[in-house]
């Protein structure tokens, strides 16, 4: 099999990347560098089955040509992160939905089967916990940006289910719910490599909120071996499906977790989100995922706890340290 990862060069992308090749299968990536990062895919960077494309997925004439050759499509690109989106709304709108359009126009008009990532912030406001796959989209005012990326991600999976219906394109969706693991950056605002980093310098660990909202995190393995596992299911074409772990954890019992893991001597305080981000900033209280309807298609069980999940990230932390 041959297959395209867009974003590949990115958190996921290289993890998926890695796992494809060493099925035996060609793997070509094209990632613009953004938030991925080449020391992502340095392990595999020299394999003679990996081809990679440093450029934008709005290039539609490189684009068509990638796809072309290709059995399968993985579109992962897109603009990531609250503070990427709060910091760059125009990007992300973009990236997001142009970028997307592209891929899945030329994935149509070739027939490529094609796996689309979007997201849990596809759930918004809505609190009717755990979020099953046809639950209603709530979303806050336009004009608190921090929507944005729930709006785009939702216009993405509304084009790939009408390319679906009027192409008989063959598409599957799937909503991720907090994917870490190693080599996922910080920088975003991704909150278990920004807890560890401080737990490992002794500085403060801080806690947007009261630390009482509730996240379910997914090892990264368990997300990559679930979506090569769905991609061979003839009847998951033209459907959406969570993806994540029914482990809830409170933001306040990670961070101590994390501060007893690392033997940290750091503190835990609260913060105000909207000293980080900008006025107006919302969360949402839980998010946790119904995943029967994957688990019913292809006996998904994620394999990794989160002490498992802090351990690994805690190892990788180490490893690429910079005091």
């Amino acid at each position: 099999m041959k297959y395209l990862i867009t974003g590949g060069c990115g958190f996921i992308g290289s993890h998926l990347a890695e796992k494809l090749l060493l099925s035996g299968s060609d793997v070509t990536v094209i990632d613009d560098l953004s938030t991925g990062s080449l020391d992502n895919i340095k392990e595999i960077m020299h394999h003679e089955k990996f081809h990679l494309f440093i450029d934008t997925i709005l290039n539609s004439v490189l684009l068509e040509e990638m796809i072309q050759k290709v059995d399968f499509v993985f579109h992962l690109a897109a603009v990531v992160g609250v503070k990427r989106v709060m910091d760059n709304p125009v990007d992300s709108i973009i990236i997001n939905v142009e970028g997307t359009y592209n891929v899945l126009r030329l994935c149509a008009k070739h027939n490529k089967k094609t796996l689309l990532a979007s997201t849990s912030e596809i759930y918004g406001k809505n609190t009717n916990v755990p979020f099953k796959e046809d639950a209603d989209i709530v979303i806050g005012t336009t004009k608190k940006k921090r929507w944005s990326y729930a709006c785009t991600k939702a216009i993405d999976e509304f084009l790939a289910f009408a390319f679906f219906e009027e192409k008989n394109f063959p598409v599957i969706v799937i909503r991720l719910f907090n994917t870490v693991g190693p080599r996922q950056s910080d920088k975003y605002g991704m909150v278990i490599p920004r807890f560890i980093k401080q737990a490992l310098n002794n500085q403060p660990i801080t806690v947007f909120g009261d630390g009482k909202q509730t996240r379910c995190f997914s090892h990264v393995k368990d997300i990559v071996d679930g979506m090569i596992n769905l991609i061979i299911k003839e009847d998951a074409y033209g459907q959406v499906f969570n993806m994540g772990s029914e482990e809830e954890v409170t933001i306040e019992e990670l961070a101590i977790a994390i501060k007893e893991m690392t033997k940290s001597a750091s503190e835990i305080i609260c913060i105000n989100p909207q000293e980080i981000y900008s006025k107006g900033f919302e969360d949402m209280s839980r998010r946790m995922p119904d995943i029967t309807k994957i688990r019913d298609m292809t006996n998904f069980s994620p394999q990794y706890n989160i002490k498992d999940i802090i351990r690994d990230c805690i190892e990788d932390v180490k490893k690429n340290r910079i005091s």
